[in-house]
């Protein structure tokens, strides 16, 4: 039973996210589309692992934003300079992996999608 609640707070959180940040939902759209993309030109085993792992790193950063977010904003709901420091560097660091996903989709697909 204690595995089964893990597992639906795991999903409570997905769920959380998914409904209520923006760029989840934005990641999620660019997953359909690389996803789509795999799909329409056949990657390899090889190149579909990587493209799995990239899109978990961005989701997952996502994720990690979010819940960084909330617990600085229950600790800090006043502004103050080390909070603000606090968001800003979570949210640059799921920049940092959706600009490394966006290098792994051009690897991937730019040649297929220009012949």
């Amino acid at each position: 039973m204690k595995l089964l609640r893990a597992f639906r707070f795991a999903f409570a959180g997905i769920f959380y996210c998914v409904r209520k940040e923006r760029h989840m939902k934005i990641h999620l759209v660019a997953t359909f589309v690389a996803l789509g993309l795999a799909w329409r030109f056949e990657l390899s085993h090889l190149e579909l692992a990587v493209l799995l792992l990239i899109i978990a790193g961005v989701i997952t950063a996502e994720m990690f934003n979010t819940a960084f977010e909330a617990i600085v904003d229950k600790i800090s709901p006043e502004f103050h300079p080390l909070a603000k420091a606090a968001k800003d560097a979570a949210a640059g660091a799921v920049l940092v992996q959706a600009l490394a996903a966006l290098g792994v989709g051009y690897v991937l697909f730019v040649d297929k999608l220009l012949k």
